[in-house]
């Protein structure tokens, strides 16, 4: 995660398909018990598409929290053998149904597929990236921390009320209180490990 804005040059590189403006606020849903359902119902489908390809599958990110207001978008994170070796596995996500949206080999080998019908994002890692244990050490402090998770909402909260250009102009901007609270749950940035 970096501090720093990510410009559109960036973007545009890293999409396989075109770069959707927001030039608007962020929209932020209370806490809803559908979203652990949502995630299910997606797993069961990874599951089905990928077999034992899938060696990590959780939900992350805001709607894994309760609790928590969030972008009613469930994240999920899929840790397979080897993320660059796209044809082991994007064939059989893309028939069923997902969309790979993003491909960032200098940033963890970091793969993201959108879903076909439930706004997910599926953040796709190297099994052994510390990325994967980053988000989801990420999500048990928010789980565990009533105080964090106080801080982590109430920066959200501010700073989705300002106009973006992109969506991922606020997760930019959200950067500092999430290294912030990821070094107290005791994790620091780290490159992926090969197995």
């Amino acid at each position: 995660m970096s501090n720093r804005e990510t410009t559109e040059e960036e973007m545009a590189a890293a999409h396989l398909q075109p770069l959707q403006r927001l030039d608007g606020t962020i929209h932020l849903a209370p806490y809803d018990t559908e979203w652990p359902r949502l995630y299910e119902r997606e797993a069961v489908r990874i599951r089905a598409a990928l077999g034992d390809r899938a060696l990590v599958l959780e939900h992350a990110g805001s709607t894994s929290v309760p609790g928590l207001s969030a972008k009613p978008k469930i994240d999920i994170v899929l840790g397979v053998a080897d993320s660059s070796d796209e044809p082991s596995y994007v064939p059989v996500m893309q028939a069923a149904g997902y969309v790979l949206h993003i491909r960032e080999p200098d940033w963890h080998e970091h793969r993201l597929f959108k879903g076909p019908d439930t706004d997910i994002n599926l953040h796709t890692f190297t099994i052994g990236c510390a990325e994967i244990e980053r988000m989801l050490r990420f999500r048990d402090h928010l789980r565990s921390d009533p105080t964090d998770r106080a801080l982590y909402e109430n920066a959200k909260r501010e700073l989705a009320a300002n106009t973006w250009k992109y969506t991922q102009h606020y997760a930019d901007a959200k950067s500092e209180v999430v290294e912030e609270i990821v070094s107290r749950a005791g994790v620091t940035q780290a490159e992926c490990v090969r197995h």
